[in-house]
């Protein structure tokens, strides 16, 4: 039997559930402390230079949103098991469909990688991580998306920043607030660029004069991606990085994502290819351990970086070169992953971080997220205690760190 919201708050109040009033009350003071900031927010944008007009006619279709905070803590790059995370990621369905965009628009992929300097692989597997290549773009208001975003959300200066920007776009013309649709994040188009990168570096990939991320053609963003790419640096015909093995007794405490060398000095380590090759000059050199000693290791190159300016995730870097090379014909990986492997939880890592900080490493805040940062003093811990320093958080440390 359905009960009456009355009814529902009388039982709650009987059975001693007085939380659930605040639970029911807070959306509603922070739909009108979105109105407060709103009001201030309007004054900013309109210094900044937005049309009256633009402003209130875009705003006039947001509304709060109580999801986007906890959408930001979830983030499925930076929660799950690499393993689980590259299963979707790089899932055999995706491999297919990729190849087949890749048949499909073979002509324009290579003028637009032969213009910007980009394989077109990578253009692909873009393209598939960010939308399943078009498949879902999201069907989150921009406006709505970042306005919460810098109402109630951990990075406010940079969700405000990027509002102007959105907005700036709709000045132009280009897109009708109601056609500015996209990803919780505030990120638009079939490879999802934030408002202030398609200011940057959109441009018009099929010639019609229009850098369209909101239509069906996804030529203006692929061609857009390759552009921002290559701005970032990205070395033409080079990998991202290479799956290799390393020899019995290596010194784990020599990797490290940033710990870069040269192709020879791994080389003289015993380092060597999956296929048994020695390692070819790709420029600076480091040993990423996704999942411990006991897991893949890759030896990443500067494209691998890259691809981490395009999203700062090193789980969400090697799906896209992982991908990139299935699709481009590669086998998947030689060494299993340790999948028996219990994972760590929030809570889990938070503890770690803490107790490193505690003593003096650096992990870059407790935010319960497993960074580059944290694998350092990960490392830095289990070389103090003579242990194989891999930089892999386990149950194991975390029962010792406490």
């Amino acid at each position: 039997m359905r009960r009456g919201l009355a009814g529902g708050l009388l039982l709650a109040l009987v059975s001693g559930a007085a939380p659930a009033l605040a639970d029911m009350e807070r959306p509603v003071a922070r739909a009108a402390s979105l109105d407060v900031w709103q009001q201030g927010f309007r004054n900013r944008a309109l210094a900044a230079g937005i049309p009256t007009d633009v402003f209130d006619t875009a705003f006039a279709l947001v509304k709060y949103n109580a999801g986007t905070r906890a959408q930001d803590a979830n983030q499925s790059e930076f929660q799950r098991p690499i393993w689980a995370y590259l299963d979707d990621a790089v899932s055999a369905r995706r491999i297919e469909t990729g190849r087949r965009k890749a048949r499909e628009l073979a002509p324009a992929l290579q003028r637009i990688s032969r213009r910007y300097g980009v394989q077109s692989d990578i253009l692909l597997a873009i393209w598939g991580m960010e939308t399943s290549f078009g498949g879902f773009r999201g069907n989150t208001y921009t406006i709505e998306a970042l306005a919460n975003a810098a109402h109630d959300g951990r990075r406010r200066a940079f969700a405000e920043a990027e509002l102007i920007a959105a907005l700036r776009i709709l000045a132009s013309g280009v897109v009708t607030p109601q056609h500015m649709l996209g990803g919780w994040s505030g990120a638009m188009g079939d490879t999802q660029f934030m408002p202030s990168t398609y200011l940057k570096y959109a441009v018009d990939g099929n010639g019609d004069g229009w850098r369209d991320f909101w239509g069906r053609d996804p030529l203006d963003a692929l061609a857009s991606s390759a552009n921002y790419l290559h701005a970032l640096g990205w070395k033409n015909g080079a990998p991202w990085g290479q799956e290799v093995i390393l020899p019995a007794g290596f010194d784990y405490a020599l990797t490290g994502e940033h710990a870069t060398r040269s192709a020879r000095f791994w080389n003289a380590r015993g380092v060597r290819l999956a296929s048994g090759a020695k390692l070819e000059d790709h420029g600076a050199t480091a040993l990423l351990l996704p999942a411990g000693a006991r897991g893949p290791v890759f030896a990443i190159y500067p494209n691998f970086q890259v691809i981490r300016h395009y999203n700062m995730s090193v789980s969400y870097a090697l799906a896209v070169g992982h991908l990139a090379d299935r699709i481009a014909g590669a086998d998947g990986f030689s060494t299993p992953w340790p999948r028996q492997d219990p994972p760590l939880s929030r809570t889990q890592v938070q503890d770690i971080q803490r107790a490193l900080m505690a003593l003096g490493l650096d992990t870059g805040g407790a935010d319960g997220r497993i960074g580059p940062k944290t694998v350092a003093a990960v490392q830095a811990w289990q070389k103090s205690q003579g242990m194989r320093a891999d930089g892999y958080a386990t149950p194991e440390i975390w029962r010792a760190l406490r």
